[in-house]
């Protein structure tokens, strides 16, 4: 039995002894991180609490150890991050984005102010402290790592090894304000209901109409062409005189017959069309074609002549990968019309210039042959996109690195600013993702590898900051100190939510769903959004929540980066 009890010994730093600890922490974190309390959980970051208990009772890993797996586990975190997010970064600037990341910006920006306040007015608690608190309060883990990373590169002011403790207690400022800061943002989210008297089912039903008259998805509508001036015309000539996207997926003539339209198709007065364009056109089409009829396509369509049917194709070859859907000729060559593609859950008008990706699913209309060469060409094959893309990832990874050790040297600052291990595989997985498929890099992973390597990295982070941080957390945390960064935490996190939430229900009327999404994602806190999720009973505050996820992850590790080198170089 000595091989057990040396096994499991408190100061046993052998490989098995290191991988039965980290195995322990993780399953046993997970585990305890799905019990809610008051309809609450913490989740994976409960790992980071066990972590500390096992620390506490001196279990230890090698120095060099720990550091590997805490840094890896950060780098397959940010970039799995990275590669999630980067696809809607540059998108959710445009329209109503610009208005909830300018508000999630304002709530980042005084977050940053209060903790310099909080900061400069009390004696006690250093910057590097108070970075790991502010993290802890508005719940972002990758923030926190960043701002170790940065500490320990920087080397502070006294040395290495002063900088190695002060990244410990950073740690433990982070423990100390995060289960205050979930239950924080709930906070603000029930203040804003009480202040403004909202009613949930009326934010559900305008959510519902506003829904209804979507701009962003396709829209499919029947026509009847009723107007003698545009009778007689090629689909060529039409797309001339409207100058706004559309696609033509089938013609129905008046003795019934079905085809797939081409360029040189002629519409003739009583022809029916069924047409893909953006919701805000259809008035354009109604003045131009003639009235919306109703029609049920597929069932007419089957006992058509031309068995006419529409599928749909999954892109799965890696040649097709960045292609733009008007080089394919696919009406030219297989007589067939893609109405629409669905990329990550999201319909995307199918124009010819946009650019195809692998997972991309094609709805295309034509016969059945027609589809099926289609089908083969493209790959159709889910099995093949169950096969993760390591080349790119790892490609993404090594530039991520490069990127991250380039030294940036501003005026004030005595140490040049680097991105770091967690800026820099960040910035390039969010280039990747947008425009590797321009460059033929094979950039799509099924969301449960994406997940399943964000798990396992945050949980090595996580595993690793809590053991190394629970030697001295008890001392520290359970003090006038901690409990003075458990009150700093709440301050910072309730305030910056609060002037944000009052600001968009007041001044810019958002929706209250979008509100409970925007405070979500502006904290970057899944388990707030499964409580705005669970109150909604939609979508409204997932959408809201992606919109301002991607550039609020991206500011908020530059911030904390960016605040350790102003401050601590």
């Amino acid at each position: 039995m000595d091989w057990i009890l040396q096994l499991l010994s408190p100061g046993e730093t052998s490989l098995a002894s290191t991988i039965l600890l980290y195995s322990f922490v993780i399953f046993a974190g997970i585990y305890l991180g799905k019990i809610r309390f008051f309809g609450i959980s913490l989740g994976v970051t409960f790992v980071l609490f066990v972590g500390i208990i096992m620390g506490h009772f001196g279990y230890i890993v090698s120095g060099d150890t720990l550091h590997f797996l805490r840094e890896f586990g950060l780098i397959l975190f940010i970039f799995s991050i990275g590669m999630q997010v980067g696809p809607g970064f540059f998108s959710s600037f445009k329209e109503g984005g610009v208005k909830l990341n300018g508000l999630a910006m304002l709530a980042i920006g005084l977050d940053v102010v209060i903790m310099l306040v909080i900061y400069f007015l009390q004696s006690g608690t250093s910057l590097p402290e108070m970075v790991g608190v502010m993290s802890g309060a508005v719940t972002n883990t990758p923030g926190l790592g960043a701002a170790q990373q940065t500490l320990l590169q920087i080397g502070g002011a006294t040395g290495q090894d002063a900088a190695y403790q002060l990244s410990q207690q950073m740690s433990m400022g982070y423990a100390a304000a995060y289960p205050l800061g979930v239950i924080g943002i709930i906070v603000v989210m029930l203040i804003i209901k009480a202040v403004y008297k909202v009613d949930v089912n009326e934010e559900i039903r305008h959510i519902e109409e506003d829904n209804a008259k979507s701009q962003l998805a396709p829209h499919v509508l029947s026509f009847r062409v009723t107007n003698d001036l545009i009778a007689g015309l090629t689909l060529a000539k039409l797309h001339q005189l409207i100058s706004v996207n559309f696609i033509i997926s089938r013609v129905m003539k008046k003795d019934g017959e079905v085809i797939i339209p081409t360029s040189q198709t002629v519409l003739d007065i009583d022809d029916e069309v069924l047409l893909v364009c953006s919701a805000q056109d259809e008035e354009v089409f109604t003045r131009f074609l003639g009235p919306i009829i109703e029609k049920e396509w597929d069932r007419e369509a089957d006992s058509a002549t031309y068995h006419v049917v529409s599928r749909r194709i999954v892109v799965t070859k890696s040649e097709y990968n960045g292609r733009k859907l008007g080089e394919m000729r696919l009406r030219m060559g297989f007589k067939l019309n893609v109405t629409r593609v669905n990329r990550a859950g999201v319909d995307l008008l199918a124009s010819p210039n946009l650019r195809l990706r692998m997972g991309d699913r094609l709805t295309v209309v034509g016969k059945e042959e027609d589809i099926n060469r289609l089908a083969e060409r493209l790959g159709n094959s889910m099995k093949r996109l169950n096969e993760p893309n390591l080349i790119t990832m790892f490609i993404g990874i090594f530039l991520g690195i490069v990127v991250g050790s380039i030294p940036l040297q501003f005026p004030g600052m005595s140490v040049p600013m680097k991105l770091g291990l967690a800026g820099g595989p960040l910035v390039v997985a969010i280039l990747l993702s947008n425009w590797g498929p321009k460059y033929h890099l094979v950039t799509y992973t099924s969301s449960a590898a994406n997940l399943l390597l964000r798990e396992i990295g945050i949980c090595f982070f996580l595993a690793s900051v809590g053991i190394a941080a629970g030697k001295d957390f008890a001392a520290t945390v359970f003090t006038p100190t901690g409990g003075m960064w458990v009150f700093y935490g709440f301050i910072i996190t309730v305030i910056p939510l609060l002037v944000v939430g009052l600001l968009a229900r007041g001044k810019y009327k958002l929706n209250y769903l979008s509100i409970m999404g925007l405070l979500s994602g502006n904290y970057t806190d899944p388990p707030a959004l499964a409580y705005a999720n669970k109150i909604a009973g939609n979508d409204a505050p997932a959408v809201a929540y992606s919109t301002v996820y991607p550039l609020t992850m991206f500011m908020r590790v530059i911030v904390a980066q960016v605040v350790i080198l102003a401050f601590c170089a």
